[in-house]
């Protein structure tokens, strides 16, 4: 099973759901993966504290133009999206940071002038911290795009036992490529006029992708409740209420678990886990 953790904004506690939800499953004697995906701000092994087994790059294949045989025909520019190769009457610029890499100006250019090479747009750490496997992504630094690290992540997913994907926050492209063919979204929100606006913007985007998703709502226990009625009103099942407690916040500081910190919240998560994997039914 594949699920996804998700929130609408930054700062929810959506990688202190994923962690501890990832904790309480392997103590159960579960097969348990955490990946990373948040990889312009990766976090989750601040709390995990993996060991590092494995290193790989993530490259993206850009264009790269022999003047020598290119005749300046527009071709490549005309089918690029993106503007990463344009020719204006003269030989084609390239600019690799906006190359999606898809390979259509290579594979339209009739001189065949056109062939790709790597570009590096991050790395992927392998490891592993007691029972739970571990996968994270990093983006380099200026890089601008990071779906293609973001896939690279998730193909360390295995076919059997839990995946536990902690997405970037927020709608757009690299929430997509995290969240996407899961089999289940946790959706992490805070009872604030910010934390229900983007609530909001995250449940319309997981219902365009047609995926099951439940809420939890942290901090529950300051703000108000629109949060609550809102759910109601939508028929979205509420997984979980997570209070504002010092304690938590305290272990938050430390790099510690909220489960290792404070074990009755242990309980918590437990309940958390079983209705996730039926799908938000009690």
């Amino acid at each position: 099973m594949k699920v996804a953790i998700a929130s609408g904004k930054g700062g929810t506690g959506k990688t202190t759901v994923a962690v501890n939800l990832a904790m309480v499953a392997a103590d159960r004697g579960q097969s348990v993966q955490l990946l990373d995906c948040d990889v312009e701000e990766p976090n989750v092994h601040i709390f995990l504290k993996p060991s590092i087994g494995e290193q790989r790059r993530v490259s993206v294949p850009v264009p790269e133009v022999d003047e020598s045989k290119c005749t300046a025909c527009g071709e490549c520019g005309g089918i690029c999206q993106f503007s990463a190769i344009v020719a204006l009457g003269s030989k084609p610029l390239v600019f690799p940071e906006l190359c999606h890499g898809c390979g259509g100006c290579s594979l339209v250019c009739p001189e065949e002038a056109i062939s790709e090479v790597p570009r590096e747009a991050g790395t992927v750490e392998i490891g592993r911290a007691g029972w739970v496997e571990f996968a994270g992504g990093r983006l380099r630094v200026g890089e601008a795009m990071s779906p293609p690290v973001i896939r690279a992540v998730r193909k360390s997913v295995r076919k059997e036992g839990l995946a536990i994907i902690d997405a970037p926050p927020g709608t757009s492209c690299p929430v997509i490529a995290s969240i996407r063919n899961c089999d289940y979204v946790v959706l992490v929100t805070e009872p604030t006029p910010f934390g229900m606006n983007d609530l909001v913007l995250a449940v319309e985007t997981v219902r365009k992708l047609e995926q099951r998703f439940g809420v939890v709502v942290n901090r529950s226990d300051v703000g108000d409740d629109r949060v609550l009625h809102y759910c109601a009103q939508e028929k979205i099942p509420v997984l979980a209420q997570i209070p504002d407690d010092r304690r938590i916040a305290e272990a938050y500081s430390r790099g510690e678990s909220i489960v290792k910190a404070v074990p009755e919240y242990v309980d918590t998560f437990v309940d958390l886990l079983r209705l996730v994997r039926t799908g938000g039914r009690p």
